[in-house]
């Protein structure tokens, strides 16, 4: 049988030897048909119904836009989707929802409350909708499915509820958690920045005087200081002078009152006062062409030739009044005791002598402490670059926490008008499009799906019976098969002579295999007819 078999799969197709099969299995094929779309569609009336109910909630962009405020909270959509569908398919939600609306009421004596959860979150799906072309989440549906059409509304509302206000809640805890961490950050900046300017005004204090931005200061100063110090000098050179000049004065005045005279018998003093008069018209002269007339060195010059012009009128008349009295005198009369009015110009001059003394000892302190001064600024100015390395690399740091602080302050502001935007849900939320659906039709089972199904397993199984008892059938229906059998050539055929009851036998299985398949079809299609009308 099996070689015939692969004989009959070499050979062209033949119609008639189908047709043949047809006309002997066309009732099997027929009865299971039926039988098998009868068991998978009496299914779909067994098995309990199932009731999904959905709903769409759009994510609704931020009413301001980000360039007037900027979200302080992720926008990570999908990120954020998670973690809230997390957070409402956790135990403790659910089984708050679930004794709340009273679910599973039948399963409750059977099942622990993990199995309750379990079962819960296999009825629950959440499918999000993205954009095509950016593959950002625009929307997502929620579904819940319940044998109670009524029970899978409300849990589809309870569910929707949960995630709208859940997403304002994370929203807002998100956003003030990041307003607090940066308002941390900026008490510990501010802080920084306190410390590194209180270095940075200790080192200044340590170091007055001697800082880069009065470097330009200390120069002046110090050049000032130099210029005094001159003058200082200068008026030394002439005090010291003076007080020669005075003490020759008063060792001439001291001559020319005793016995000794010179030899032309005038006194030498006028010599030594009309040379200092002469030195300092020179040097008035020689200031006059350098300086003008209001310059503290030439002022001091016209008034110490004054003075000096004053000494030496007050010196002649001095030793003019004297020559007078001694040639009174004459005659051989001896002064043994002077008058004390003709001591007087010997008295202003030890008097003046003294003056010229307290003047130098005064310029030279003053020149000892000029000198200290400018030890002092070029000591500043010599330890100026170390200092100015030192300041910069404390200025360096003080300006660093300075820009941190500007940056976490702004970044403050922004967080709280963020939060602030949030609060009044003004921020990315999430909008319910429509109310959840009260499902008329069972998702589970979809009857007019089962009466397909049901179609194709009856088919199956019709097809696979036929083509079993084919295969396992040796016997010969054909004179065709006849033919093959036999080794030798046929020379003749006999007809097959059929009597009356032969005939109506034929007729009667013809009749009975139409109204077969006409009695499985319409069984077929008044199921689903009534499927399409229930479901």
């Amino acid at each position: 049988m099996p070689e015939e078999i692969e004989e009959n799969a070499t050979q062209p197709f033949e119609i008639g030897r189908y047709l043949d099969i047809i006309r002997r299995r066309h009732i099997l094929f027929l009865t299971l048909l039926l039988a098998g779309w009868a068991l998978v569609w009496g299914s779909s009336w067994v098995l309990p119904a199932k009731y999904k109910s959905s709903t769409q909630i759009l994510v609704e962009e931020p009413a301001l836009p980000k360039d007037y405020v900027v979200p302080n909270i992720s926008d990570s959509l999908q990120d954020r989707l998670q973690s809230i569908e997390q957070q409402i398919l956790s135990r403790t939600r659910l089984l708050l929802i679930i004794g709340k609306l009273h679910l599973y009421q039948n399963a409750r004596q059977s099942l622990t409350p993990d199995e309750l959860v379990e079962r819960m979150r296999r009825d629950i799906d959440i499918v999000p909708v993205k954009d095509p072309q950016n593959e950002a989440i625009t929307s997502f549906q929620i579904f819940y499915t319940a044998s109670d059409p009524h029970i899978a509304q409300q849990v589809t509302s309870e569910l929707t509820n949960l995630f709208i206000n859940e997403n304002l809640k994370v929203r807002e805890q998100e956003s003030e958690n990041t307003t607090q961490f940066i308002e941390t950050q900026l008490s510990d900046a501010r802080a920084s920045l306190a410390a590194q300017e209180a270095k940075v005004q200790e080192f200044q204090a340590a170091h007055e005087g001697g800082l880069p931005s009065q470097e330009a200061a200390n120069l002046q100063i110090l050049s000032g200081l130099q210029a005094q110090l001159q003058n200082e000098q200068d008026a030394l050179n002439a005090a010291k002078q003076q007080s020669v000049y005075h003490q020759s004065m008063v060792d001439q005045y001291r001559a020319f009152n005793a016995p000794s005279r010179s030899a032309s018998g005038a006194p030498t003093g006028l010599e030594g006062i009309d040379q200092q008069i002469d030195t300092l018209r020179a040097k008035l002269q020689e200031l006059s062409t350098r300086y003008t007339a209001q310059y503290p060195e030439v002022q001091e010059a016209k008034a110490e030739l004054a003075k000096t012009e004053a000494e030496r009128e007050q010196l002649v008349a001095s030793l003019k009044k004297a020559r007078e009295g001694k040639q009174a005198n004459a005659g051989g009369q001896t002064q043994s005791i002077q008058d004390p009015a003709q001591n007087e110009p010997l008295l202003q001059l030890q008097s003046q002598l003294q003056a010229d003394q307290v003047e130098i000892a005064n310029r030279e302190r003053a020149i000892n402490s000029l000198e200290s001064r400018i030890n002092q600024y070029q000591g500043l100015l010599n330890s100026e670059p170390a200092v100015g390395q030192q300041l910069a690399d404390l200025t360096r740091g003080y300006e660093q926490s300075q820009t941190d602080y500007n940056d976490l302050l702004k970044k403050e502001s922004d967080s709280q008008m963020a939060t602030s935007m949030e609060q009044m849900q003004q921020g990315q939320r999430f909008l319910m499009l429509d109310p959840p659906s009260l499902p008329l039709r069972p998702d589970f089972p979809n009857r007019l799906k089962m009466c397909e199904a049901g179609l194709g397993v009856g088919f199956a199984l019709g097809l696979l019976a036929v083509v079993l008892l084919e295969f396992l059938d040796d016997r010969v229906h054909s004179d065709g098969a006849i033919v093959k059998l036999i080794p030798v050539s046929v020379i003749s055929e006999i007809p097959m002579i059929q009597d009356s009851s032969d005939t109506k036998r034929a007729k009667w299985r013809m009749v009975l295999g139409w109204s077969m398949a006409a009695l499985v079809f319409a069984v077929i299609l008044s199921g689903s007819a009534f499927s399409y009308l229930h479901s």
